[in-house]
């Protein structure tokens, strides 16, 4: 007995140091991609007295201040671009969910004649670059008279491949008896979309919404391109501009990357507790 008892200790201690050791190579890849962002925030604290470009670097702050907080904040209109910003990215956010999972909704469940070549060429658009389509959108929308103006940042985005392919795959895994029961119940296939397959797929949902919100509070080329007027300015176009009201003060100018990162950490910290698997996408209840 003491044997195969000595083994089995022996096996689950490996185990314990595997384990152990994944964490650890895990916990340092971590730390690797986090020291960029511990430098900016370090950085963003220290006071004009303090060398931010020595090396080895100093994390921490010897006079944690903040000063370069509250100067940015009150040289510059940073709650006019705050507001720009969450604007535009709740409005992209929400119109990305409407219509990526309408145009979702009759790929998944409805069967029609060229449905599966309409979603490669849809899916297929995910190969081309932005770049390519940025002139022709950029003529459009002076053509429209949206240059200068909140709708003309957020139309060219209010719906994508990538989210609509998203939800498809998420439709395609809700249980056809759902949506066989509704519309005996007399639902329509609108009433079905939104009771049904909204419904089953919260995380799908959460998912699209959490790389649409980041996509469009960090964009910067179509913002710069499509707007010249200050009032209209979101975060990543106020930061730039920092480099030239400071003459490249590094720490205003990394006070305001903190103050533009921290509502994509908060909302994805919210956000990502909804991601978790719904009852009907698992199965039927009895």
């Amino acid at each position: 007995m003491a044997g195969p008892l000595r083994g089995e200790n022996q096996e689950q201690r490996y185990s314990l140091w595997q384990i152990t050791g994944l964490y650890g190579v895990l916990g340092a890849i971590a730390l690797v991609m986090l020291l960029p962002l511990l430098w900016l925030l370090s950085t963003a604290l220290k006071s004009p007295n303090e060398n931010i470009f020595q090396f080895p670097p100093q994390f921490l702050p010897a006079e944690p201040t903040l000063q370069n907080f509250i100067t940015v904040w009150q040289q510059n209109p940073f709650g006019q671009y705050f507001f720009n910003s969450i604007l535009v990215a709740v409005l992209t956010v929400g119109l990305n969910l409407l219509f990526c999972s309408l145009a979702a909704y009759p790929l998944a469940r409805l069967r029609f004649k060229g449905r599966e070549a309409l979603f490669s060429l849809i899916v297929a658009t995910i190969l081309i670059p932005f770049q390519i389509v940025m002139i022709p959108l950029y003529v459009l929308t002076v053509q429209l008279g949206l240059r200068n103006s909140y709708l003309g940042i957020i139309l060219p985005f209010i719906a994508s491949a990538f989210g609509i392919f998203l939800m498809r795959q998420a439709f395609l895994g809700v249980p056809k008896e759902l949506e066989e029961a509704a519309r005996m119940d007399g639902c329509s296939e609108l009433g079905i979309w939104w009771n049904v397959m909204i419904a089953s797929t919260r995380p799908a949902l959460v998912t699209l919404a959490i790389f649409v919100f980041i996509g469009s509070w960090s964009d910067f080329l179509w913002p710069l391109i499509v707007l010249d007027r200050p009032e209209y300015y979101t975060l990543p176009l106020g930061v730039a501009k920092l480099a030239g009201s400071f003459s490249l003060d590094w720490r205003l100018i990394a006070a305001g990357s903190v103050i533009s990162i921290v509502p994509v950490v908060l909302f994805f910290v919210v956000m990502q507790r909804y991601i978790v698997p719904s009852e009907s996408s698992s199965g039927l209840k009895g």
